[in-house]
């Protein structure tokens, strides 16, 4: 029978104790809780999840013992993923684009609320979703700048399209809304305020009055710089005030990215330290740095000896390489390492807990990380 324990005291307890040799993601429950808490308390509306960014199940475990009743999910698998952990917590379809099969799945699962952008998209959904009870929210998107990258060109429609989309959903007999994402990593709050007051606008055009409204995700999550969510909650709030007035709808948000990346931190090992400084890990960007070359490299990084001991990461940019023996398992950003740095010490990434698990391959066999509970990420 394993001794060992099953939530650790730190990173550096199971380190030391356990001597990893491949990748481990280390998740602390308390400061996924303490975010949770943190949205509820400071936006003025329904927090909800966006599954897409770690459907972890004890993620979603801990969010729905938070207090989160409601999540966007983007595909059937994800509402099952939900439906395992809670028959009771609302659903949110906001992919706009979906099959006659997976509109089928929603209605079976109990959707409560869909987005759309495109009219066939809305009558994919009217041949098979009741009026009774759901929402339907037409998204909108707009040519705005502040994020990292952005969906509008994948998704959304403008505001004449938005228009004509809102006067059929709402003849239609659904509950009519509207929604948009401001794109990810965003972290500036006059992008929310320029798009509620489109919103307004579309919305007094097509002489409808909306039920709710969801801000979208695209809260920034801490890669060097903590975002000042609570400064974004208040733009909105104010944003709602002014260009709604007295019929302003209930507010609805869903990050993702923001809500879990600070409650992971990943520890990958070192496999080897070329003569010219070049360090090759364990984990790469078919793993849990999956992300580096859409939005850069995490620079938010501890470094430790094989025994544990800290060590500073104050020496010369060093080029990255995953474990894969692919040449583009590179990070694209070089990261300041310490000069010591050995073979058996461990990098470890911090605010790694978005879009990390949910993106990593299995490609050479490399990719997957155990994953390790802890009471704290810092000693």
């Amino acid at each position: 029978m394993s001794r060992q324990p099953s939530i650790w005291t730190t990173v550096t307890s199971h380190l030391k104790a356990a001597n990893p040799t491949g990748p481990v993601m280390y998740f602390a429950p308390a400061v996924l809780q303490a975010t949770a808490r943190r949205f509820i308390d400071g936006f003025d509306g329904l927090v909800t999840y966006a599954v897409k960014a770690n459907d972890t199940k004890v993620v979603l475990e801990n969010l729905v013992a938070s207090g989160l009743s409601a999540f966007d999910v983007a595909s059937p698998v994800e509402m099952r993923e939900l439906r395992a952990v809670s028959p009771d917590v609302a659903l949110h379809y906001n992919n706009p684009v979906r099959t006659p099969e997976e509109i089928a799945v929603a209605v079976e699962m109990g959707v409560v609320s869909y987005s759309i952008d495109s009219m066939r998209e809305f009558e994919k959904l009217r041949a098979q979703v009741p009026t009774d009870g759901v929402e339907i929210s037409v998204r909108l998107c707009l040519p705005v700048e502040g994020a990292a990258y952005h969906f509008g060109e994948k998704f959304g429609a403008d505001p004449e399209e938005a228009v004509a989309l809102l006067k059929a959903v709402n003849a239609a007999g659904y509950i009519t809304s509207m929604t948009f994402h401001p794109g990810t990593q965003c972290a500036d709050p006059k992008v929310w305020m320029h798009y509620i007051e489109v919103c307004a606008d579309v919305a007094k055009a097509a002489n409808v009055t909306l039920a709710r409204l969801n801000v979208g995700g695209g809260y920034a999550s801490n890669r060097g710089v903590a975002p000042d969510l609570e400064a974004i909650f208040a733009g909105i709030k104010s944003a709602k005030q002014a260009y709604f007035g007295d019929n302003a709808p209930t507010l609805v948000c869903e990050p993702g990215r923001a809500m879990v990346a600070e409650a992971f931190t990943l520890a990958t090992r070192v496999k080897a330290v070329r003569q010219d400084g070049t360090v090759f890990l364990n984990d790469g960007i078919y793993g849990g740095l999956a992300e580096a070359h859409q939005i850069g490299t995490v620079d938010r990084v501890r470094c430790l000896q094989s025994d544990a001991s800290e060590l500073a990461c104050d020496g010369r940019p060093r080029v990255i390489y995953g474990p894969t023996c692919d040449s583009i398992d590179r990070l694209p950003d070089p990261l300041a390492l310490p000069e010591g740095l050995d073979e058996g010490d461990y990098v470890l990434f911090d605010g790694m807990g978005a879009y990390s698990i949910a993106m990593g391959t299995r490609f050479n066999g490399y990719g997957k990380a155990d994953l390790v509970t802890v009471q704290r990420l810092t000693a």
